[in-house]
């Protein structure tokens, strides 16, 4: 009976919602009724432990251990998940759904150098350059490219410090990461490139010295499993020493199907924060409606990221909020995106045979082996590749330090009259500036009144400040005219009560699906009509927006 469970794996992945089902599996076949199909499930309990002997005593199949979160991946017929609920009582399961990286395939035009627009190219000639700083990524693997290599061609040492797989649960050289699809390459050199032209045609990655471990759980055609995820989460943080990881990149989105703390992988997301991990997560491309940020982007601790797009032009001060964006508040009320960065068609390397080279040509950009591809998935590597510069210039930074102070070094979009030009629901704080990231010395504005270890224990929940009236309109309690005030009271948290959602309209209702046709809280709707500008000086370079006219 098993076997038939290999054969049938891509036809139930065709059909398998993104996300995860709180309330559980739902059995749909009767004893009797022929050859029973198995399901990917995962199993959580009060230790790994516990789940491993509950699922191989009714039968199951186990084909991963995800200590992290105290759970297993299995595969289970209806009658084995029948057998596991009545003698194990306290197991909860879950369907092992898909995620999916968060890429557009939009290539027209190109962006211009994302160094330049996030303000990091002065802080690389000062000599910050994310040097010694480990960012893991978790893609779908990466190519052999000079870009990621200290020292030019084979003879230079890859700053790709390992690879390793989580769907084959193997660690090792690049080999084991090989990346068929492309994006795992792409996102990383944006991120990280270490080669280019500083003439406006290329440019470097936003780290260009930072040291990567590259981690394999997205397939051929870009999508991967909960479990596969999971496993990759959990051996990042059980390999944190060993490699000094320092930043987690997650550019790739799923469909929020519970609360952000019932969701597996959120809750290993959660376990890295705690460890010390700064992670950084794209908000997803469900945009613009509201309400769209997917998972993991709806953990309130974590850096959640936006896209801008340059509009097709090298002029900074045509630069658009990207429509394909997703947008917030999350489900529990937290303001999300955190902040917004480049994400429309930026360029970036990958292997000409891969998946997304072949099918999109008029992506290529040039013979160099670049690609213009649009997505939060970039603008989620630029954020982590700033994170590196933060903690290249200081490394005692916390990840909730380095939270503050991107926060409070973004710029905001407005319009000539001082208004917010975008909701805060969607551009967050802001355009990231890598420069006065790096040189803020802000501390305790991020993630206050929250507990990440209490929230993974299960004695504490939180929920944000937003919250939506009679008339369909999200607001911020506390904040008038969504001013950035008091420490960004907007960020934080309170404990969640389970009397709180009726009363303030924002918890899940209408089977977990959402209406449309929200409004954006100040009025403003999704339009081309706002610019972005950048403000020079010389001494600084600050990021604002402002109204086309």
């Amino acid at each position: 009976m098993k076997s038939l469970s290999k054969s049938i794996k891509k036809a139930l992945a065709a059909t398998a919602l993104v996300g995860v089902v709180a309330a559980g599996i739902t059995l749909t076949q009767s004893p009797g009724a022929g050859p029973e199909v198995a399901r990917d499930v995962i199993v959580q309990g009060a230790s790994l432990e516990q789940v491993v002997t509950a699922v191989t005593t009714v039968g199951g199949e186990i084909t991963h251990e995800l200590g992290i979160i105290k759970s297993v991946g299995a595969e289970m017929t209806d009658s084995e998940i029948a057998e596991l609920k009545a003698r194990f009582p306290g197991v909860r399961l879950m369907h092992d759904n898909k995620v999916e990286v968060a890429d557009r395939n939009e290539y027209e035009g190109k962006q211009a150098g994302a160094p330049r627009v996030v303000d990091a190219s002065a802080l690389h000639s000062s000599g910050v350059t994310g040097r010694g700083v480990t960012v893991a990524m978790i893609d779908t693997g990466a190519k052999k490219l000079d870009s990621l290599r200290w020292g030019p061609g084979e003879d230079g040492r890859s700053r790709v410090t390992v690879g390793y797989n989580a769907i084959t649960d193997t660690a090792g050289t690049l080999d084991v990461v090989r990346d068929s699809y492309g994006h795992g390459s792409h996102v990383a050199t944006v991120m990280g490139s270490g080669s280019g032209e500083e003439d406006g045609r290329w440019s470097n990655g936003i780290a260009p010295e930072s040291n990567l471990v590259m981690v394999k759980a997205f397939g051929d055609d870009g999508t991967g499993t909960y479990a596969d995820v999971i496993r990759g989460i959990d051996w990042i943080v059980q390999n944190q020493q060993v490699h000094d990881i320092r930043v987690l990149n997650l550019s790739f989105s799923a469909e929020p199907r519970s609360h952000y703390w019932d969701d597996p992988l959120n809750q290993a997301v959660m376990a890295a924060w705690e460890a010390g991990i700064v992670v950084v997560a794209s908000a997803g491309n469900d945009g613009p409606e509201a309400m769209t940020i997917g998972v993991p982007g709806n953990v309130p601790y974590v850096i959640t990221v936006g896209a801008m797009t340059d509009n097709f032009t090298n002029n900074p001060t045509d630069d658009l909020l990207a429509s394909f964006s997703a947008a917030g508040p999350t489900y529990e009320g937290f303001v999300k995106p955190d902040v917004v960065a480049p994400g429309g068609h930026m360029l970036g390397q990958m292997d000409r045979n891969s998946y997304l080279a072949t099918n999109y040509p008029e992506s290529r950009a040039g013979e160099s082996g670049y690609y213009n591809i649009s997505g939060t998935s970039q603008s989620a590597a630029v954020v982590s590749g700033v994170v590196a510069l933060m903690l290249d210039y200081d490394p005692s930074l916390t990840p909730d330090d380095v939270k503050c102070r991107l926060l409070a070094s973004a710029q905001a979009a407005r319009k000539p009259g001082g208004d917010l030009a975008y909701s805060i629901f969607q551009q967050g704080a802001g355009m990231v500036n890598a420069a006065e990231a790096v040189l803020s010395t802000e501390i305790g504005c991020a993630n206050v009144g929250l507990d990440v270890s209490a929230d993974l224990a299960g004695t504490a929940h939180f929920g944000g400040l937003a919250r939506q009236n009679e008339d369909g309109d999200f607001y911020i309690e506390g904040v008038d005219g969504y001013l950035w005030a008091n420490g960004y009271l907007w960020a934080n948290g309170y404990k969640w009560k389970d009397s709180e959602a009726a009363a303030n309209g924002y918890l899940w209702a209408n089977g977990y699906l959402w209406a449309n046709g929200y409004l954006w809280a100040n009025g403003y709707l999704w339009a081309n009509g706002y610019l972005w500008a950048n403000g020079l000086t010389e001494t600084t370079s600050v990021n604002s927006w402002v109204e086309q006219e």
